[in-house]
């Protein structure tokens, strides 16, 4: 069974803001935690752009008033607020309808995400602390690294207050989905717009798993190129920090990525149906207790898991290869908020 992750994507990323629709009734404040940074400013310069967004609310520890004020120039119908440093951190939340989260350090060459844990977790944690307390209903993205780890921080976080709510806590898995997208149309010479391709389990390595067998238009590759194709998808992160040469990771296409996933949740808040995309969530799939597969989104949230699909026997591999690594992610993020 093959699922389509394109929702929106096509639609509402363009470089032609006059191009949107302008029929949406939604007023919905959306916050960018970290949106100084190399992955918040472009995203948010996206999210501008869309008419289902009345407030953007920016929020970082510097030069926010300055992205704010660039941002606002722009002739679209969102207003710009700049939110900077711990105090100000109420008024960028309150009456959020989706908080999405890149804040953090980028990796350099030589690190893996995990090299990021002990600053980016700490980070995530005081940002999850603030939504838990002034926007507890919001939708919360979480685009920070280590996202297998930082997602289940964020779960705890919100269990310590009270407020939890397993549909509304995502780990924004969208990038992993892109590429594969990308990678396989242009190695079939396909239309990459019509060209779908799940990405399951985590959002790192060896647990980023490719569902090739499910794309839509159907594609096949030799045993030598699937490994290949599945491979490039898993570390095609490494390949933007190794490019960049210490100038930074995935940016630009993170911040495609963060708009997409942020566009599809208020389509889906506003009644859109059949809103899907893969995501990083609290699961019983497998043995991880959080997991990235396709979900149906709706105006609360995951309306519905719609699980793994038939996998081919190299997927069914692969997915046995990452569940130890996925779940051995999934406990240091929970250690570290039950610790701290």
């Amino acid at each position: 069974m093959a699922f389509s992750v394109r929702a929106l994507a096509s639609q509402n990323i363009r470089c032609s803001v006059r191009q949107f629709s302008s029929t949406s009734q939604n007023n919905a404040k959306v916050a960018v935690l970290g949106a100084s940074g190399g992955i918040g400013q472009p995203m948010s310069l996206l999210i501008k752009q869309s008419p289902l967004v009345s407030h953007l609310s920016l929020y970082d520890i510097a030069n926010t008033p300055g992205v704010a004020a660039d941002l606002s120039h722009i002739e679209t119908k969102a207003k710009v607020t700049g939110h900077q440093g711990p105090d100000q951190l109420q008024e960028c939340l309150e009456g959020c309808s989706v908080v999405i989260i890149p804040a953090g350090v980028p990796r350099k060459p030589g690190m893996t995400r995990d090299d990021l844990f002990n600053t980016n977790a700490s980070i995530v944690k005081t940002l999850a602390e603030g939504c838990a307390k002034y926007c507890p209903k919001a939708m919360i993205g979480i685009i920070s690294n280590p996202v297998n780890s930082t997602v289940p921080i964020t779960t705890e976080v919100f269990k310590a207050a009270g407020v939890y709510d397993p549909r509304r806590i995502f780990g924004v898995s969208t990038l992993d989905i892109v590429r594969a997208n990308t990678f396989i149309a242009e190695a079939k010479g396909l239309d990459v717009g019509a060209t779908n391709c799940p990405v399951i389990g985590g959002h790192s390595g060896i647990t980023i798993i490719p569902l090739v067998s499910q794309c839509t238009p159907k594609v096949s590759f030799s045993d030598e190129d699937l490994q290949k194709m599945t491979e490039r998808i898993q570390n095609a992160g490494t390949e933007v920090v190794n490019a960049k040469a210490g100038a930074g990771s995935a940016t630009l296409s993170m911040a495609y990525a963060g708009a997409r996933f942020t566009f599809s949740l208020l389509e889906a808040m506003n009644g859109k149906q059949g809103v899907i995309e893969c995501a990083f969530v609290k699961s019983e799939l497998t043995e991880a207790t959080y997991f990235a597969s396709p979900l149906l989104l709706g105006p609360n949230g995951i309306e519905r898991n719609l699980g793994l699909g038939t996998l081919s026997n190299f997927e069914t591999k692969i997915l046995n290869e990452c569940i130890e690594e996925l779940k051995k992610n999934i406990a240091k993020g929970e250690e570290f908020a039950a610790n701290n």
